[in-house]
């Protein structure tokens, strides 16, 4: 009756469905075996514990010696420190032993003194905490590098804090909220965890809203064709909470890699964008050809003509049409801006019929494009 009330008090004290009957049965042995040694400093307890039976098995452990020795013995790597024992006093608990044996004497939960007793449930909720500290950490650094769904648990002046599971809380600063987005308690959104670290107090986790991987991982949950390989995708760039444009390439000539990113009424795209809050995303398709590359980077502005490619410095001069440069400039040069970061290409742009002036385009159809 009091081992199952040990193992119903470890459950109730856990209270989380992460911790298996394994990590019961391990909580209770260390709890027990660091309170028995309260009221025995010298000693040593061995604790056998099965959490489906609430079986619970106390053994004192010494080690057999002829005589005990005057001065401390030096053990080997990974030997245990076991209290000694006189042969002749080993006898005394098992008749038929000799020099080496480990003398087991079983003890009862209820012969631990009172403040070994009291000590306990202190030492049960610091191991379980320590328990569920370490699940944290393992959980959260294999997800290093990946996105996950957090919920906001309060808002503060300088940012918010963020409830990602497992009891576990991380500070997104305002520096790392979009402009204009307001989050309330209560929102879920999804962040990219860039940093795990271990702590005493619990795994230090530094998350991100604006790195230009939360993108990648969003395309790849919701396109499976990125995800398997199929599309991959060759270049991004951001301005996090605006727009992002996205280089795509499937070696696959039956795959429309903007097709299956944009998905049947445009329901992929939609999802990306409606989790990353209403950014936009511009996709458009990578090519090994730098010219066609340079001028599909640009979209939607429409190109006339990309005059000349420096494979070497990494450069370009695009014609556009007249009425396409402020478009392919874009609002405060955003749209160039994302195109060069996103394909690699440094891109000079010019208006057509500058272009005609200077004689680089010659002739009158071509002005007129």
């Amino acid at each position: 009756m009091i081992n199952q009330k040990l193992f119903e008090a470890v459950r109730e004290l856990a209270n989380e469905k992460e911790l298996s009957n394994e990590d019961i049965e391990d909580i209770i042995k260390i709890s027990l075996q660091t309170a028995y040694k309260k009221d025995h400093p010298n000693g040593l307890c061995i604790v056998e514990a099965n959490a489906e039976n609430n079986s619970l098995v106390i053994n004192d452990v010494k080690k057999v010696v002829e005589e005990l020795p005057t001065e401390e013995v030096e053990l080997e790597e990974g030997e245990i420190n076991y209290p000694l024992i006189t042969l002749e006093e080993a006898k005394k608990i098992k008749a038929r032993c000799k020099v080496g044996d480990i003398i087991k004497t079983s003890v009862n939960f209820t012969d631990f003194s009172r403040s070994a007793i009291q000590a306990t449930k202190s030492i049960l909720m610091q191991n379980i905490k320590t328990k569920q500290r370490k699940q944290a950490y393992e959980h959260f650094s294999q997800l290093q590098g990946e996105m996950i769904t957090a919920v906001v648990s309060n808002v503060l002046e300088r940012g918010v804090m963020l409830d990602l599971g497992f009891n576990v809380q991380s500070f997104l600063p305002q520096s790392e909220v979009y402009e204009n987005e307001k989050l309330t308690i209560g929102d879920k959104i999804r962040v990219y965890i860039f940093s795990v670290e271990e702590d005493t107090k619990g795994p230090k986790i530094k998350v991100s809203r604006k790195d230009k991987k939360l993108v990648e991982r969003l395309l790849e949950k919701y396109i499976p064709e990125i995800k398997d390989g199929t599309i991959v995708i060759k270049g991004l760039a951001r301005d996090p909470g605006d727009r992002s444009k996205v280089a795509v390439y499937s070696e696959n000539p039956d795959v429309d890699a903007i097709g299956a990113c944009v998905g049947e009424a445009g329901n992929r795209i939609k999802q990306i964008v409606s989790d990353l809050g209403g950014e936009k995303i511009d996709l458009y398709k990578w090519s090994e050809d730098p010219v066609e590359l340079v001028s599909n980077s640009l979209q939607p502005a429409s190109v006339t003509k990309v005059l000349e490619v420096n494979k070497v410095e990494k450069t370009s001069k695009v014609v556009v049409p007249d009425e396409h440069l402020s478009l392919a400039i874009g609002k405060q040069g955003q749209n160039v801006r994302l195109a060069v970061q996103s394909c690699g290409y440094k891109i000079d742009i010019m208006p057509t019929s500058e272009a005609f002036d200077q004689g680089l385009l010659i002739t009158e159809d071509t002005r007129k494009k």
